[in-house]
């Protein structure tokens, strides 16, 4: 190759051979491999050998640099619309799965799909075998009118909404017009393959979207029948998945997302997304919904909307929360009730009743100075408007959302959505248990049948499977409730004598170290259980045999929102409703299971328990959910790559580059929803106690969008299209949660935080006109003699002092009904229920004027689909007149001429009549 003639020979044959080599590369079927490329160089003669290793060297340039970035059958003009994957298997079954893949890839022929397979030698990893598929026009003009796809017919006359003052202001979070808008806006109609001169069809290739494409293919795989096994019809490509006679299935992305495609491939959407949608710096960005709908579907699009308007609505409660705080960090000097327990006069005085049995001590008030503090900051005046606010709040976002998602509907066109096919198509394991069929009263055919008393056994072991988990979870939380109970004793005597912390006990005492370790400890045992309850339950749905994908999705949802509220939430209610609420009083405490004695709230109540609980296990879920979401693809990506021959993606094909990513799976997106919702319950159920919790919400939602975002366009595969007009079943459990959290934060208030007895005490028992909250801290302790203690609850210590105090409204030892509640309790507790029931009627009537006055269809939208309406009726009246008028073969003068005679005599016989 040295010889400079010969190279000048060889350039001017290449020259020559260069349009020949080009047709047989688009008529060849395969290209071939380099080892057969060397076995046929080193047959041949010196001079053929060089000019033949030209030749193949082109060749085979042109198919790496082809396959490399391409979404092209090798011809370079038929477009890849989905892959099949599979490995030789040498196990007994090898021969049948063969059968199944060879009838399976006949009938796709027959259907009119293309297919071009591409051999294992050429793959990566030396084993897989790639079968790539296209759907020519007519398959996509047929399936496109059979799942009533709507196409453009004119472009739009209704303008865009116009930019308000508002919008000037947020410029810096908008997106470039090109990426909010890629496509103008259309008036559509359901495709017609008769009627195609109607339509927008500028170029057959590029007239129906990818997304489009590959939701038809994937609509033929799923009931393109494979064989007929024991007397029975199989089809399916999600039948062919489960018995690995394929190992995976999957639409192409449109190219690499860190550079833009290059020609002849079309514009590279998924760089588009990746540039301006997945990237962290854009954070503060709005998202590009059109251009996620149009390359992911409407499904996880209407995700993306809700996840984004569900943030925006939590900056208005986050800013409301965090101006609550700040009333508190500002009031919290001048808070009378803390400055009397910070006082070494009052509270330095006042002698408290040990904690527990025996082992602790009495303790001086002032020692929870700082605690006392700190609780000021959520448990204040700001507390009872923050939750009727939060009330209100639920119900706008709620009724702002129905009218959010009835404009995306008429943005999308899903007015006239009907519920996915896919959706409610048989799943293959219910095919394969039926032994029954029945006819179906609607299609008037043969279909697989289970009969009740097949499933019932089932069920029973559903139901008791979750009963069973849900009651785990209690057990585990009163698990954590004793080791409080036993490790609080062992805190408060080592605190006591290790003088070395004296210094730690201003700010760490026994109650609020006992409070952080058993959050934590709660937290871990939560991530545990739901671990494994998410494998359980997945199981147990399959065993149910559920009919449709739809049961089986509504049926895992159940399960995991019943599972998920008592691992998460049940902790906090037992310390925002049950913590302190029965201890009972020194000398007649209460007990758990006759051992340990039953916790007690702090001084100034368990509010601030219920915010570090809170605290821990949100802030907690929050960052753990997201460095999981972001790792685990992460690292499975990582880990096939390097089983691969090289890690480098600019080495190999398109469609392996897919493949070596991992699936999204037909339920990731539940498990997006039900983490979203679960935060939802703890921003609603629980806020009073935490104004902060909308903000971490808010803080953790914007780093949720870029994650999910980075994820689907870096780390997974590109989903199959499929439609939604909604959030689903969602949308129930979010209205139940909003109504349950007028009560919960009503609860909250009235019987954890200490607003109610500290306004009693104001309005009813205060005896200081100057300074009237003087004197709550003593009126709010009850007295007890240390001589009526039993021998075994009280210190083995002996003291000088002959009484204690603890948090109770009781009488004191020296009246007739010592010990017994006292007329202020009673007050206290009427005035706590007469709270509850005036919140719950005021926050519930906003609710409902709230929801009648606000239309769950914007006057705007409702406005424009009827113009839509009246245009698309009128496109296609004109269109079929047209259309009569040249079959007929009436000049159009005297058409109108015939249609005014007609239209005359039918008004002459109107007026006669």
């Amino acid at each position: 190759m040295g010889d400079p003639d010969l190279l000048e020979v060889l350039a001017e044959e290449g020259e020559k051979v260069n349009k020949h080599i080009d047709y047989s590369f688009q008529m060849s079927e395969q290209s071939l491999s380099s080892r057969e490329t060397s076995f046929l160089i080193n047959e041949e003669t010196m001079p053929a050998k060089r000019f033949n290793l030209f030749l193949r060297r082109r060749l085979m340039f042109q198919k790496n640099q082809q396959s490399k970035d391409s979404i092209f059958f090798r011809d370079g003009i038929r477009q890849i619309d989905f892959v099949l994957s599979y490995v030789d298997d040498v196990k007994k079954d090898a021969e049948l799965k063969a059968e199944r893949r060879k009838e399976f890839e006949t009938n796709l022929r027959k259907t009119g799909l293309e297919l071009e397979i591409e051999d294992k030698r050429d793959s990566e990893d030396g084993r897989t075998y790639f079968v790539k598929i296209h759907a020519p026009w007519e398959v996509l003009v047929t399936y496109a009118e059979v799942l009533g796809i709507k196409m453009p017919i004119k472009e739009s006359d209704i303008p865009r909404p116009k930019h308000t003052p508002i919008s000037y202001v947020l410029g810096p979070v908008r997106l470039p017009l090109s990426v909010k808008y890629p496509h103008p806006e259309y008036f559509t109609a359901q495709f017609s393959r008769h009627r195609q001169e109607l339509f927008l069809i500028e170029d057959q290739a590029t007239f129906f979207p990818s997304s489009s494409r590959n939701r038809i293919v994937y609509y033929i795989l799923s009931r393109c029948p494979f064989g007929i096994e024991d007397g029975k019809k199989r089809f399916g490509i999600e039948r062919l998945l489960n018995s690995n006679t394929y190992s995976s299935a999957y639409p192409l992305h449109d190219g690499q997302y860190w550079k833009p495609s290059e020609p002849p491939n079309p514009t590279n959407e998924r760089y588009t997304l990746h540039q301006n949608w997945a990237r962290f710096s854009y954070f503060y960005k709005e998202q590009p919904l059109d251009l996620i709908k149009n390359y992911y579907g409407e499904k996880i699009g209407i995700y993306f909307v809700f996840l984004g308007f569900y943030t925006e609505m939590l900056f208005f409660a986050a800013v409301v929360g965090l101006a609550c705080f700040i009333y508190g960090l500002l009031s919290m000097e001048h808070n009378t009730s803390s400055t009397e327990i910070c006082d070494p006069e009052i509270g330095g005085q006042m002698i408290m009743c040990p904690l527990c049995d025996q082992v602790c001590d009495y303790w001086r008030l002032n020692s929870t100075c700082l605690a006392s503090k700190f609780s000021h900051l959520f448990d204040n005046e700001s507390t009872v408007f923050f939750a009727i606010f939060m009330g209100i709040w639920v119900t706008l976002f709620l009724e702002f959302w129905k009218q959010r998602q009835a404009r995306l509907e008429y943005e999308w066109d899903l007015v006239d959505f009907e519920e996915e096919q896919q959706q409610l198509q048989l799943r293959p394991e219910f095919e394969a248990m039926c032994k029954h069929r029945k006819l179906n009263a609607v299609t008037k055919e043969m279909e697989p049948y289970m009969p009740l008393y097949t499933r019932i056994p089932w069920y029973f072991l559903s139901g008791a499977t979750v009963t069973l988990w849900m009651s785990l979870v209690v057990t585990s939380m009163v698990a954590v409730i004793v080791y409080r109970l036993s490790v609080f004793a062992t805190f408060a005597s080592f605190m006591e004598s290790d003088a070395s912390l004296k210094q730690v006990k201003s700010f760490l005492t026994p109650q609020i170290t006992t409070s952080l370790t058993g959050s934590c400890l709660n937290f871990i045992v939560i991530l545990i259980l739901n671990f494994f309850y998410e494998k359980i339950s997945a199981w147990i749905t399959k065993m149910e045999i559920p009919r449709t994908y739809q049961e089986y999705e509504s049926s895992l949802t159940l399960k995991m929102f019943l599972f998920q509220f008592v691992n998460f939430y049940s902790s906090c209610f037992y310390v925002a409703f049950f913590k302190g609420k029965f201890v009972g009083y020194p000398g007649k405490y209460t007990y758990l299971f006759n051992e340990w004695r039953s916790e007690e709230c702090d001084p100034g109540g368990c509010l601030i328990e219920l915010t570090t609980q809170l605290t821990i296990i949100m802030t907690g879920k929050q960052i753990f959910g997201n460095i999981k979401e972001a790792i685990y693809p992460l690292a499975l990506n990582w880990w096939r790559r390097r089983k691969a021959r090289t890690n480098s993606e600019k080495l190999y094909s398109r469609w392996e580059q897919d493949h070596d990513l991992e699936s999204f799976g037909p339920l990731g997106l539940f498990y997006e929803y039900l983490e979203t919702v679960t935060q939802f319950g703890f921003v609603t159920l629980f806020v009073a106690s935490f104004p902060l919790a909308p903000l971490l919400a808010l803080i953790n939602n914007i780093v949720e969008i870029r994650v999910d975002a980075w994820k689907l366009t870096t780390q997974y595969r590109r989903t199959v299209a499929s439609k939604a007009h909604s959030i689903g079943v969602w949308q129930d459990i979010l209205y139940g949660m909003a109504v349950l959290s007028v009560a919960t934060n009503a609860f909250i208030v009235a019987f954890t935080s200490d607003i109610i007895p500290r306004l009693v005490y104001y309005y009813a028992y205060s005896t200081n006109a100057t300074q009237p909250m003087t004197g709550y801290v003593n009126n709010s302790l009850s007295v007890f003699l240390i001589a009526d203690f039993p021998n075994h609850t009280a210190p083995s210590e002996k003291r000088d002092f002959i009484t204690c105090r603890y948090r109770d409204y009781r009488y004191p030892p020296d009246d007739e009904n010592k010990y017994f509640h006292n007329m202020q309790f009673w007050h206290v507790l009427a005035a706590k229920m007469t709270f509850i029931i005036v919140m719950e009627h005021v926050v519930f009537l906003v609710k409902f004027l709230l929801a009648w006055m606000i239309p769950d269809v914007p006057k705007d939208v409702v406005e424009r689909i009827k113009r839509e309406k009246l245009m698309t009726i009128k496109i296609l009246h004109d269109f079929e007149l047209n259309k009569l008028k040249e079959n007929l073969g009436i000049n159009s003068n005297e058409f109108a001429k015939h249609v005014m005679i007609e239209e005359n005599k039918a008004q002459l016989a109107k007026s006669t009549l």
